[in-house]
């Protein structure tokens, strides 16, 4: 996403000097995709180079898209070496990781850029107006429901988030961006957390209810694929065959794991409720096996309710799903003493509900965009409590327990 806006929407602002993977093969397609015509290409470092590409290449800023665990080391380095960063969400995935990237930017004073879309998409923008002009008066309390889908849902089962160490689970790698679209509608932080999670679905009793007894440890060379309905086939697929498939020699990472793993570390199915600054709570739910895929949300407030709920069946990786239409996305307002109304609900075009354009050129070209009076830029302190509602989500988990985040930074000695 952000080489392909780069090259084709903002060539005349910026340019790519470099490019740096892990993998050699994965490394020279996208090296061939940023190649320009009549030109020596895009300069190539592999990952052990990193600081090297810094140093010949002088780059203004580095967009950070590796896997999670990952992020804090080079967001560290680039600003060391006096570079801004773009990191893919979530920020980092530990306490340990956070203290590196918080320490570092109040050393170095760089910035780091946080790519939450989510909160571009016109739909959820327009929650924002509304709660923030208190149409419902002081916000309460709030239900958050998301549903995965058996396709997007499972991808995350078969390939490196399927460890905690690499990407902190769900509750940090995919919820991230939901506990940060709460702290931004509500305009304040998590202070409390108690959790509850666990591995439903993915797992190996379910393979053997769907008659899977002989699975094997992947797709490609799995005796009872073609009856598994979580097949990945990276043979029929031409991105997945050239970035994954055809790239494996290099490093023996497998793109099709098995969703049934034993080994799996991750839960499948989670809830949380939270406690804000502000005095609201919230009761969170993320399931990854659902038969649909979106959200529901109710704001309680002083005033009335909000309900908002987004159909998004989206297809990943191939799956073969049915679209949602225009009418999938519905916000109704219910004020107290009126009757309930369904607001016209804003729409554009684009990935993510219309949000990936904007937030692009809001990064690549902000003097040509409105002045952002809904705050939607992320910074290191946005990114950071948005994995602290996951973090402490982890550890309620895992001790069963409440989690008490101020108490949590403090020990660990993080100021944000």
């Amino acid at each position: 996403m952000f080489r392909d806006s780069v090259l084709d929407d903002y060539a005349d602002r910026h340019e790519i000097v470099a490019l740096c993977d892990v993998n050699p093969h994965r490394l020279s397609e996208s090296a061939k995709a940023a190649s320009k015509p009549g030109t020596n290409g895009v300069a190539t470092y592999l990952a052990d180079d990193f600081d090297r590409l810094i140093a010949d290449q002088k780059p203004d800023t580095v967009v950070v898209a590796t896997p999670d665990f990952l992020h804090a080391d080079y967001i560290v380095r680039a600003f060391e070496a006096g570079c801004d960063v773009i990191c893919e969400k979530p920020l980092t995935i530990d306490l340990s990781r956070l203290k590196m990237i918080i320490d570092a930017q109040a050393r170095t004073g760089r910035q780091v850029k946080v790519t939450f879309n989510y909160r571009y998409s016109p739909a959820r923008t327009q929650i924002r107006e509304l709660i923030a002009s208190g149409t419902i008066g002081t916000v309460t309390a709030v239900d958050f429901r998301w549903h995965l889908d058996r396709v997007h849902g499972a991808d995350y089962f078969r390939r490196w988030h399927r460890q905690k160490e690499n990407s902190g689970g769900l509750l940090v790698h995919k919820s991230t961006h939901h506990f940060d679209l709460l702290n931004w509608w509500l305009g304040s932080q998590p202070t409390q957390v108690f959790a509850s999670g666990r591995r439903a679905f993915y797992r190996p009793e379910t393979a053997l209810a769907l008659g899977l007894a002989d699975r094997g440890a992947r797709c490609a060379d799995c005796p009872v694929a073609a009856k598994c309905d979580f097949e990945l086939d990276m043979s029929k697929d031409a991105a997945l065959r050239q970035l994954y498939l055809e790239a494996e020699h290099e490093d023996g990472y497998f793109r099709d794991l098995c969703v049934f793993d034993e080994e799996i570390g991750i839960e499948d199915t989670m809830q949380a409720h939270i406690r804000y600054a502000s005095g609201a709570t919230a009761n969170y739910t993320l399931t990854a096996y659902s038969p649909w895929e979106g959200l529901e949300i109710k704001f309680q407030g002083t005033k009335g309710d909000i309900t908002h709920r987004h159909v998004e069946v989206h297809g990943v990786f191939g799956g073969e799903r049915a679209h949602a239409d225009e009418d999938a996305v519905t916000t109704e307002l219910h004020l107290a003493g009126e009757p309930p109304r369904l607001l016209d609900v804003p729409k554009a075009k684009g990935h993510h509900g219309g949000a990936d354009p904007v937030m692009l050129g809001y990064i690549f070209a902000p003097d040509t965009m409105e002045p952002d009076r809904y705050n939607r830029a992320s910074d290191h302190v946005a990114g950071a409590w948005s994995i602290l509602t996951g973090i402490a989500a982890n550890a309620s988990i895992e001790t069963g327990s409440v989690v008490d985040i101020p108490s949590m930074l403090k020990a660990r000695g993080i100021r944000i």
